[in-house]
């Protein structure tokens, strides 16, 4: 039976629930082609099946931000996914901050431990510094889906070195995710 990966590109492309924005960059176009090239990924690999929460650059979901969630969430769960993967880039007023991280639900949640990989495989494939994974119990994707889940900060689209590598070679972070996801489920 296969692995269902459900694979969140995180924003809208307007509001609500628009990302952030810097050097150039808007994080749902980012985070909607990593996602992208994450699923070609998986699906070319029998053992997953994989669902997008926007199939085209153009989609919205819901019509506030609370509501966008909610069906991300909901669709996951009625998918019965076997992991909810939140793709997303950092910001920060301070333009250095750079790096790649995870947030989790909780130290001994199963979103932890892909974190862990993530970043780890990030880190190992851009060479962007591993700052670990981050406990956000309160984050509604991570609070309401039925499964583990993980949101990916890939790396900081405020910071220009982070940016260059999200637009000029996204598909570093989608072979990193892929590599965790393989590792996670020992695959790899």
């Amino acid at each position: 039976m296969a692995i269902k990966i459900y694979i969140d590109q995180g924003h809208n492309p307007v509001n609500p629930n628009a990302g952030a924005e810097g050097n150039g960059l808007r994080e749902q176009d980012i985070t909607y082609e990593i996602g992208v090239l994450l699923a070609d990924l998986l699906r070319g690999n029998g053992n997953f099946e994989v669902m997008l929460s926007r199939n085209t650059p153009t989609e919205m979901v819901g019509t506030t931000n609370a509501e966008s969630l909610r069906i991300r969430v909901d669709e996951a769960n009625a998918w019965h996914a076997n992991f909810f993967i939140s793709i997303h880039n950092n910001a920060s007023v301070n333009t250095s901050a750079s790096g790649t991280e995870a947030l989790a639900y909780s130290r001994r949640s199963q979103g932890y431990v892909m974190g862990e990989h993530i970043t780890q495989w990030v880190s190992r494939l851009t060479g962007l510094r591993n700052r670990g994974v981050t406990l956000r119990p309160g984050l509604y994707v991570l609070r309401y889906t039925d499964m583990p889940a993980v949101i990916a900060e890939l790396a900081y689209i405020t910071n220009a070195h982070d940016a260059a590598l999200l637009s000029q070679q996204p598909e570093l972070f989608a072979d990193a995710m892929y590599r965790a996801i393989l590792e996670y489920y020992g695959l790899g």
